[in-house]
């Protein structure tokens, strides 16, 4: 049996089947015979990975590549596959942090490392941007499965793909079956179990739909998934969990733990507006153009004392905010520029930090301003007393 259209993937680059497998090396031949013989078009990777334990990939080896009974092998000479990338180097242990090799995931810390593991495997194969992969669940511990789900949901592409295949209930327990065979071929029944066919059974792939999360990662994470807990945590608050932590002492302020850095007036501005929702404060407005707001001057004055002291304001700041003369330039210049840089900063691609309301008594074109977070998610350190007049601008 030949197959002609062996590739419905638009790239030109690698096509790679990627599976977790336990002690049940058959869910890589499954599959295979899933997505090259049944799928129509036919699906043939050009590579094939296997990510296992020490005691499944000794069983893979034996099972699949050896040359009796070499069902990998036997399967592509069955169906006239083209050739296909696939040998004892293509089979990768999970390892614990010193790099030892898993014997089998039993306990939490078996689980992170098995994470990691895969994370790293899916980073990698996901970095090429012309490969397509497709990840099959279907093996190994169900903590393997979700973990590599998991993985493909943070690393995953739009031409990526992930799978679950089945057969027929009376060969799933049969150890002896590895795929349909295009001719009779009798797997005996053992314990009262009846003699069957494998040429008779059938088998199914389920695609699973999934989130794919890689935009929201930053690129460090995107690039290299050698931690998954760390970007199960990038992911998260990059959706929404997010901590803002300001030291008001060292001017720094933290965005899920990424330093922002900030010029003396803009980390002002946002310290402002954090301080605002952690007190239950409204929006602030606007400084009204081209007037002297000393109303507006006089409140920003009142709360920057009150978050960063007397002392801590920026003097050029300090110095415009006593001075009888307009300030909504300076504000719509320094808001636009720490816009720009929370942004330019990348750790949060999916939402805005400062959001734009209209306050109910202001008029209808004069805006508000505050942050999109809640009062719990903002964090003030070391709120500094008369520690000597800042001189910065």
């Amino acid at each position: 049996m030949s197959l002609k259209n062996t590739n419905n993937f638009d790239g030109a680059g690698k096509r790679i089947l990627l599976c977790v497998t336990g002690m049940t090396p058959q869910v890589v031949t499954e599959t295979l015979y899933a997505l090259a013989v049944t799928k129509s078009p036919p699906w043939v990777p050009t590579e094939v990975y296997i990510l296992t334990t020490q005691r499944g990939a000794d069983n893979a080896r034996l099972m699949l590549l050896s040359e009796s009974p070499g069902w990998f092998h036997q399967l592509c000479k069955d169906y006239a596959l083209p050739p296909i990338s696939f040998d004892a180097s293509h089979i990768k242990v999970l390892t614990d942090a010193r790099g030892l090799a898993l014997l089998d995931i039993r306990d939490d810390q078996d689980n992170s490392d098995a994470a990691d593991c895969i994370a790293q495997l899916v980073g990698k194969l996901t970095r090429d941007a012309d490969s397509m992969v497709h990840a099959s669940i279907a093996g190994g511990r169900k903590t393997m499965g979700f973990f590599l789900g998991y993985a493909m949901s943070l690393w995953g592409r739009p031409q990526d793909r992930l799978s679950h295949v089945l057969v027929s209930p009376d060969f799933e327990s049969r150890s002896e079956f590895f795929y349909p065979t295009p001719y009779a071929r009798v797997i005996p029944g053992a314990k009262g179990q009846d003699s069957l066919d494998a040429a008779t059974a059938r088998v199914w792939l389920g695609d699973i739909p999934f989130v794919r999360l890689r935009q929201v990662l930053p690129h460090k994470l995107r690039d290299n998934g050698d931690n998954f807990a760390d970007a199960v945590r990038a992911a998260n608050r990059a959706l929404g969990d997010v901590t803002v932590i300001f030291e008001t002492v060292q001017k720094k302020v933290l965005i899920n733990d990424s330093v922002i850095g900030l010029p003396p007036t803009q980390f002002a501005l946002l310290a402002l507006l954090a301080w605002r929702l952690k007190r239950g404060e409204p929006a602030l407005r606007a400084p009204f153009k081209d007037v002297d707001d000393d109303k507006w001057r006089s409140l920003v004055l009142r709360d920057l004392t009150a978050c960063l002291g007397e002392f801590g304001i920026p003097q050029s700041l300090y110095d415009r905010l006593h001075a009888s003369e307009p300030v909504d330039g300076l504000f719509s210049q320094q808001l636009a520029k720490l816009e720009r840089a929370i942004k330019t900063s990348g750790v949060l691609p999916w939402q805005r930090l400062i959001e734009r309301v209209r306050q109910p008594a202001s008029s209808a074109r004069q805006r508000s301003y505050r942050l999109a977070l809640h009062a719990e998610q903002i964090v003030f350190k070391a709120n500094p007393r008369d520690c000597g007049k800042l001189a910065n601008a």
